[in-house]
């Protein structure tokens, strides 16, 4: 009779992993992290340079709007001619929504990567043709026509470019570094106003008014064209996200994704449109609305008034990703609420301080409602990416950043305006972005996310709902 004896498992070594084995893990760990790093460094920098081009065209039609209206609109009534040129500019605004519908059902249906490669050129296209378009003088009732068809383009384009890339650079991110690769990314949108107001300055300046009214301000067109084509290259070197792969792999490929998420995933649309708000309303008034209040309201030199403005999206640029990089530890719904409370807590006294007309008072407002507002910008994006299955991610992200966007971004100022006026506080504005700050944030503390990376896990494709 036979015994059978059991293997007995190997001892340990009591000296745990000798210094070869240790060396070689270090030079793997190190390998692994060069790769990726090699990889999403191009992904960051086309959704960087394409944010960057997006904005860039918005604001330097705004900055050259009294050039535009002397060249584009019939002679004799200035005031007429300014009301069309901006007429023009919210109309290319408006196209936003109907850009972000078209391009990411493209995008969900045929790839991330080609449609933001076609979404950059049209930009940059549009942006390059207004420089060379003939004047009213030259071409009669044809200038103001081709103008508006070319804010038109620029304007649908435009509306699938923030969150098609960033859709990119979330899909391309390990989840626990996120946010702050996506932060890194959307932060880029504080340098055009900046870039763009110091262009124009300096091109004036250099020239002179009658030289930079006449072919300067086309050079600020042309060199938007430029900076497209730098973002296309750039573009070219991307790999198609591994979320759009794995999709098409299994199948999963939805036919009308704009309508399948409506159908799915109503409230995660109705929760992105809600944090969308808050960002929206919040980069507007700081960059778009800031320098008029200073000028208008706290009767400062339009000059100081553009200085102190671009000192506070500086801050914003450096600090938006600390906020990406705190919601990867700390989980984006705590960093979100920590941001909305921020938000509601600094608009008073920031509004208060830049509203005692020196250019240091001006500085410490706006940076204070800068770094508040930097602990909720550098999560939301990527907040808002994670609330969707990656089948359904480009359009029903979209659909909710857009509206938000066209309904309290764009009248940002216009609603500044229009409170200080009837109320005649000059405040009322930070009482405005304080009641916005404080409903969002409210509805922040309705869900948790599931873990530290994020609102919530991505979706299977069979998966009825997003699970916020």
């Amino acid at each position: 009779m036979s015994t059978t004896h059991a293997a007995e498992p190997p001892h340990p070594d009591p000296q745990g992993p000798g210094p070869e084995a240790a060396e070689a893990a270090s030079h793997g760990s190190e390998r692994a992290r060069d790769s990726e790093r090699s990889r999403i460094r191009p992904v960051v920098a086309s959704a960087a340079v394409g944010q960057f081009v997006e904005f860039y065209d918005f604001l330097v039609y705004a900055y050259v709007a009294s050039t535009i209206s002397h060249h584009f609109f019939a002679p004799g009534d200035p005031l007429a001619g300014t009301l069309k040129t901006f007429g023009v500019f919210a109309l290319g605004f408006s196209m936003r929504p109907l850009g972000g519908l078209l391009f990411s059902h493209l995008g969900d249906r045929l790839g991330r990567r080609g449609v933001l490669a076609a979404v950059i050129l049209l930009m940059g296209g549009a942006t390059a043709a207004i420089g060379v378009l003939p004047t009213y003088a030259q071409a009669g009732a044809w200038a103001p026509v081709l103008l508006t068809l070319c804010r038109m383009v620029q304007g649908l384009s435009a509306g699938a470019e923030t969150i098609g890339s960033n859709t990119l650079v979330a899909e391309h991110s390990p989840a626990r570094r996120r946010g702050l690769f996506v932060s890194l990314s959307s932060t880029c949108i504080n340098i055009p106003g900046i870039f763009a107001a110091s262009l124009v300055l300096a091109l004036t300046h250099l020239m002179g008014a009658p030289a930079f009214s006449e072919i300067g301000w086309r050079l600020c067109f042309l060199l938007g064209g430029a900076f497209a084509l730098v973002g296309l290259v750039i573009r070219f070197r991307v790999q198609e996200s591994p979320d759009f792969r794995r999709t098409v792999q299994r199948d999963a490929v939805p036919r009308v994704p704009v309508l399948e998420s409506l159908r799915r995933h109503p409230g995660a649309i109705l929760l992105a449109f809600a944090l969308s708000v808050l960002s929206g309303l919040g980069f507007y008034t700081i960059s778009g609305y800031m320098s008029t209040y200073l000028t208008t309201t706290a009767r400062m030199e339009p000059t100081e008034a553009l200085g102190s403005n671009a000192i506070a999206l500086g801050a914003l640029l450096v600090l938006q990703p600390v906020g990406g990089w705190i919601s990867d530890a700390w989980g984006r719904g705590r960093t979100l609420t920590a941001g909305a409370a921020g938000i509601a807590v600094a608009a008073y006294p920031a509004y208060w301080l830049a509203g005692h007309g020196t250019f240091a008072a001006a500085v410490a407002g706006q940076v204070l409602l800068a770094a508040a507002l930097a602990l909720y910008f550098g999560p939301v994006t990527s907040a808002v990416l994670e609330i969707f299955p990656p089948r359904l991610r480009f359009s029903a992200a979209a659909l909710g950043f857009n509206l938000a966007y066209l309904l309290f971004a764009g009248t940002a100022p216009f609603v500044s305006t229009w409170l200080v006026s009837v109320s005649g506080s000059t405040t009322a504005p930070a009482v405005y972005l304080a009641a916005v700050a404080v409903a969002v944030g409210l509805v922040t503390l309705t869900f948790r996310p599931r873990g530290p990376i994020g609102l919530a896990e991505p979706c299977e494709p069979n998966e009825g709902g997003s699970r916020p």
